[in-house]
């Protein structure tokens, strides 16, 4: 077996190489081999240590597996205080991605050489740490406490062009290596390594900035508190006391409930990006695509598809929509342009992918066909009629419901193998959910491009079976029910929303239903009543503030909240007040309801119908459902989603709480009939 280190020598240079593919990672047989060719160069009377790694990547990060067991010495801190203080110049030499521990590594070298393609970052905050061999010490000597701020707290790498204008590196090269082992003398022994530089200004105004960004943006997570304290530090601490004092912080917050939640979604959301090999690779991938429907949904669907490379032709009714849908799709590419997502030339790349046409005559033929009409079953179904008879019958036909039977939308297609759900969430350009719906005749290698097509558009796929609102939407509705109920027996709207806030949820059920909009909430309940009659327990508000009130949410200006000018809401009095008499309608005796347990129901709801979407098969496994709730409902990323929230709840605890709810309200709670099953691994 290879090993994970070569030292090699070239015109007195010693160059250490980490091999250690695909990702060059760090691991303790990485640290090891890196200390001892340490050892190895001192006694070779090398003039220079250059280190590189193998293949395009210089080291992508620690191996995140190693974080769930006891540290290994040696540890990589212990290792670059030695590499910091080697009595020869160090240079990096970063052929590609330098992550984690990899950029901690170049950081402690003298100099610093990147190729053009190379990105940099310390992402720790986003496994629930901190970066612990050196980096929120050393980064803030070379670039500044401000700027070391926003790479660690945020987590975010930069360019290599970025990196060079920062002073994170000092020179540009295509080939870092050649580059490195040709650098002159004399300015290498001007390089010094950080340890040696003096320590950075305070900062105090871009502290606070932080923290005031932490408080905001990441509630609830300590990683990035802890950080921001670090990079402080950085400028009042000796380098000694502070690189210890990181170390403890890093080790204290591995072994952290945090920690733990983040590594299980980062493994969980590698599984599923490597879900499609296991169904056959299809012959050549997606290279062209029709989208029906211009949209919202349909144009972001259409735009997505366009940004990934694929060229694509909108169909709408007429002349007049399919100019809507132009216009729809334009607004998208200006968007992407000026938030800097699209280069200009990109943008202009995009464009030219997306054409629109009215009506299905003289359709191209096409890799993948995708309707993205409104939730109609009748319109649906025409539809998918009219694009199969329009295509060649290796075209995949794909539908995007949220709610609809897909196993009936496939009845009138004379090649229902090639059909399959392929549902995004919205806004589908941002979102990075797609559940991959299977009806009952969707072959394995319509699955399998529906996952490469996954994977191609940068999207976490989830499979799910058939079933009312698939998994996420499924969820979603007992978690809305059970807020309903909440309110009729006493809680207030914005307590509600204030409280699943507190949890760590992006919005509240309410702020939620009304940026999506209550008419489609309201549509979706006639269409279940119509289908299968209310459930038990059911209360009609939705339809009181439709029907009667004509409050559709943001779009209306009205729905659960009133909104201002300014588009802020503000709690209703004509909502309370409908709230109200639906309570008296239902004989609730109302009471407050504290945060905690808002909280506790809205979770047990939730979690309740994902053991019976487990049980049924609809999903295959609950980190499937931590991924679905996560990506397209704001589930806390750091709680680990829903299903893993629920097993740190523990089964005891939570058969205990579902009785004690059965006792309280029989027509609306139930212990769930699998919760052992679910929870006994």
């Amino acid at each position: 077996m290879p090993m994970p280190i070569e030292l090699s020598f070239s015109n007195g240079a010693a160059i250490l190489t980490i091999d250690n593919s695909p990702l060059n990672l760090i691991n303790a047989e990485v640290r090891a081999g890196i200390q001892h060719c340490i050892s190895q160069v001192l006694e070779t009377g090398a003039t220079r240590l250059i280190i590189t790694g193998a293949g395009t990547t210089f080291v992508a990060g620690a191996d995140a597996k190693e974080f769930g067991q006891l540290p290994v010495d040696p540890q990589l801190n212990d290792v670059l205080l030695q590499l910091a203080h080697l009595p020869i110049p160090t240079i990096a030499a970063i052929n590609g991605a330098a992550l984690g521990g990899g950029l901690e590594i170049a950081l402690a070298c003298c100099y610093r050489i990147a190729s053009t393609s190379a990105k940099l970052g310390l992402p720790e905050v986003n496994l629930g740490i901190v970066p612990g061999a050196g980096g929120t010490q050393r980064l803030p000597r070379l670039i500044g406490i401000e700027a070391a701020l926003d790479m660690i707290v945020t987590g975010k790498a930069v360019s290599a062009e970025q990196a060079l204008k920062m002073g994170l590196i000092q020179l540009l090269a295509d080939d870092p290596l050649g580059a490195a082992i040709a650098l002159d003398d004399d300015v290498l022994e001007a390089a010094q390594a950080p340890d040696n530089l003096p320590s950075p200004k305070p900062n105090h105004v871009a502290a606070e900035v932080a923290r005031a960004h932490v408080a905001r943006r990441m509630p609830g997570q300590n990683a990035p508190h802890v950080a921001v304290d670090l990079v402080a530090a950085s400028a009042m601490t000796p380098l000694h006391d502070a690189l210890a004092s990181e170390r403890a912080a890093f080790l204290d917050l591995r072994a952290s409930d945090q920690a733990r939640a983040l590594r299980h979604v980062f493994f969980t959301e590698r599984t599923a990006t490597n879900k499609g090999r296991t169904y056959p690779r299809p012959s050549r991938d997606a290279e062209t695509a029709i989208v029906v429907g211009g949209g919202n949904m349909g144009a972001a669907i259409a735009y997505t598809l366009a940004t990934a490379g694929i060229s694509v032709t909108v169909v709408e009714r007429s002349a007049s929509s399919a100019e809507w849908a132009r216009e729809n799709l334009q607004k998208l590419i200006d968007q992407g342009i000026s938030r800097g997502i699209l280069s200009p030339d990109a943008g202009k790349a995009v464009e030219d992918r997306l054409v629109t046409v009215s009506g299905y005559d003289a359709l191209p033929p096409t890799d993948l066909a995708i309707e993205a009409a409104f939730e109609d079953f009748a319109v649906k179904s025409a539809i998918l009629t009219e694009l199969e008879g329009a295509l060649p019958p290796e075209t995949i036909i794909a539908t995007n419901t949220s709610y609809l039977d897909v196993n009936r939308l496939s009845d009138g297609l004379k090649h229902p193998a090639r059909f399959v759900g392929i549902h995004f969430f919205s806004p589908a350009h941002i979102m990075k959910l797609l559940e991959v719906v299977r009806s009952d005749r969707t072959s394995d290698d319509t699955l399998g491009a529906a996952f490469v097509l996954a994977r191609r558009l940068g999207k976490i796929p989830v499979l799910s079976g058939v079933c009312d609102g698939f998994i996420g939407n499924r969820i979603l509705s007992s978690y809305r029910h059970a807020a309903n109920r909440l309110l009729v027996k006493g809680a207030i709207v914005d307590e509600i929303d204030a409280a699943m806030r507190g949890f760590g949820m992006a919005m509240g059920p309410y702020a939620a239903q009304d940026m999506s909009g209550l008419d489609i909430a309201y549509a979706n309940i006639r269409r279940k009543a119509a289908a299968e009659g209310n459930c038990c327990g059911h209360v009609p508000l939705v339809e009181r503030l439709v029907e009667k009130h004509k409050r559709l949410g943001r779009k209306s200006g009205a729905g659960w909240y009133d909104y201002g000018p300014d588009g802020k809401p503000s709690p209703s009095e004509l909502v309370a007040s409908e709230i109200l008499r639906v309570s008296e309608e239902m004989n609730f005796t109302r009471r407050e309801f504290s945060a905690d347990e808002i909280v506790e129901r809205l979770l047990l709801a939730m979690v309740a119908e994902a053991c019976d979407i487990l049980d049924e098969g609809v999903a295959e496994k609950p980190q499937d459902i931590d991924l679905v709730m996560i990506h397209g409902y704001g589930f806390p990323r750091w709680r680990g989603g829903l299903m893993h929230h629920a097993k740190n709840i523990g089964k005891d605890r939570l058969a205990a709480l579902f009785s004690a709810l059965v006792r309280e309200d029989p027509c609306d709670w139930r212990v769930p009939r699998n919760l052992e099953r679910v929870f006994a691994t």
